[in-house]
C-alpha cells in the first residue's frame, strides 16, 4: 500500500512539472548536455574553456568534488587520530588541549567556519607579502603556493588515477590491510615519480619550486584561495568528530591487554601501534565510515565561498539552462552513487578488520 502511494505521488509530482513546463514553453530531457556553456568559473583540475558542454562542464565539478572530499577525508582522519590520541593521552595538558580543540571545532557550524576562514585569507597581503615556510611553500591572499612534481594538470590526474587502480587491485586481490597500505603508499609513491620522469618538459627539473617573480609566483603548485579555505575548514571540523570516534575506540579497548604489553616490556609506542589501534579499529570504522560520507557531502559548502565544486557548478547551470529538474536528479544520483560507494567500501574494511572465528 505505502508503495503504491508513493508511486502516485511520484507520478503526479512528474505529470505536474511535465505540465508546467509544457505550459512554460520550456523543454524538458537531457539533450542540453550538449550545449556549449558559454560561462566560466574559477578551478578546474583538467583544461576547460566556456565553450565546453554542459557535460564536460558537469564532469569537472565532479571531479573537483571528488577531490576535495577524498583529501578531506584523508586529512579529517589523520588529524582526528592524532587529536584523539592526545584526547586518551594521561597528560593532563595534552588532553585538555585536545578536549578544546574539540569543543571549539565541534561547536561552531561548520559554513561559519568556512565563511569565517575565507574572510581572513582573502585579507591577507599579495604575494609580496605572502607568509613563506622554509622558502619553499607560500600563503598569500591569492591562494597557497606549493612544490610539486613538474607535470601539467592533465598528468597529475592521470597519476592520481593509475594510484587508485592500484589501490581498487590491492582490494580486489584481497590483500592483508596493512600490507596493502604499504604496498599502495609505495606504489603511489613510486608512480609518481616515474610519471614525473617521463612526463615532465624536457630540459626541466622533477620537482617545481614556487618563485616570486614580479607580482607573482612561478612555478609549483598554485592553490586558490577558495580551495585551501574548503578543505581546511573541513578537516578542521571533521577532525573533531573523528576525534571523538578514536578516543571512545581506544577506551574500549581492555585494560589487560595494555598491561600484557607493558609486562611484555613494549614501548608505549609500540602498546599504541600493536595494541591498542588495532583493537580500536574494530569499533571505530562503522563510525567513522559515517563521517566519511558526511565528509562528502560537506563539500557542498564551497558555494559559500565561490569554489566550484558539482553543486556550485550545478546551480550555475540551472541558471544558465532552464532544467532544473534534470540537473537536480544528476545531483542527487551522483552523490548518491558516491555516498553508496563509500558505504560499501566501510563494510568492507569493517568485515576485513572482524576477528574470524576458528
Amino acid at each position: 500500500m505505502i508503495l503504491i502511494v508513493a508511486a502516485l505521488a511520484v507520478w503526479g509530482a512528474v505529470s505536474n512539472a511535465q505540465y508546467n513546463l509544457t505550459r512554460l514553453n520550456m523543454t524538458s530531457g537531457f539533450a542540453f548536455l550538449e550545449r556549449g556553456t558559454g560561462w566560466d568559473y574559477s578551478f578546474s583540475l583538467v583544461e576547460r574553456s566556456i565553450n565546453d558542454r554542459y557535460s564536460y562542464t558537469l564532469f569537472i565539478g565532479l571531479l573537483n568534488t571528488l577531490f576535495v572530499g577524498v583529501t578531506c577525508i584523508v586529512t579529517t582522519t589523520v588529524f582526528g587520530f592524532l587529536i584523539g590520541t592526545l584526547r586518551d593521552a594521561r597528560h593532563p595538558a595534552l588532553n585538555f588541549a585536545a578536549s578544546v580543540y574539540v569543543q571549539i571545532f565541534r561547536n561552531i557550524p561548520l559554513i561559519l567556519q568556512a565563511i569565517f576562514l575565507y574572510a581572513i585569507l582573502i585579507h591577507l597581503g599579495g604575494p609580496r607579502q605572502a607568509m613563506s615556510l622554509g622558502d619553499v611553500a607560500f600563503l598569500s591572499g591569492r591562494g597557497l603556493m606549493l612544490p610539486g612534481l613538474n607535470v601539467g594538470p592533465g598528468s597529475a590526474v592521470a597519476l592520481l588515477l593509475a594510484s587508485l587502480a592500484l589501490g581498487l587491485g590491492l582490494i580486489v586481490a584481497k590483500t592483508s590491510l596493512w600490507r596493502g597500505l604499504a604496498i599502495w603508499c609505495g606504489g603511489s609513491l613510486g608512480i609518481a615519480l616515474l610519471g614525473a620522469l617521463a612526463l615532465r618538459p624536457e630540459g626541466e627539473g622533477l620537482l617545481s619550486i614556487p618563485v616570486l617573480q614580479g607580482l607573482r609566483f612561478a612555478g609549483g603548485i598554485s592553490v586558490p584561495i577558495e580551495l585551501f579555505a574548503l578543505i581546511a575548514s573541513i578537516t578542521l571540523y571533521g577532525s573533531a568528530y573523528v576525534a571523538e570516534i578514536v578516543r571512545g575506540g581506544l577506551s574500549q579497548v581492555p585494560r589487560g591487554l595494555i598491561e600484557a604489553g607493558q609486562a611484555l616490556g613494549l614501548s608505549p609506542m609500540s602498546i599504541w601501534l600493536r595494541i591498542k589501534v588495532p583493537m580500536a579499529l574494530r569499533s571505530i570504522i562503522p563510525p567513522l565510515g559515517n563521517q566519511w560520507i558526511f565528509m562528502m557531502k560537506a563539500t557542498t559548502i564551497g558555494i559559500a565561498i565561490g569554489f566550484s565544486d558539482l553543486f556550485y557548478i550545478t546551480v550555475n547551470a540551472i541558471s544558465q539552462s532552464g532544467q532544473t529538474l534534470e540537473l537536480i536528479l544528476l545531483l542527487m544520483l551522483t552523490f548518491l552513487a558516491i555516498n553508496y560507494s563509500i558505504a560499501l567500501f566501510t563494510n568492507w574494511l569493517n568485515a576485513r578488520l572482524q576477528l574470524k572465528e576458528h
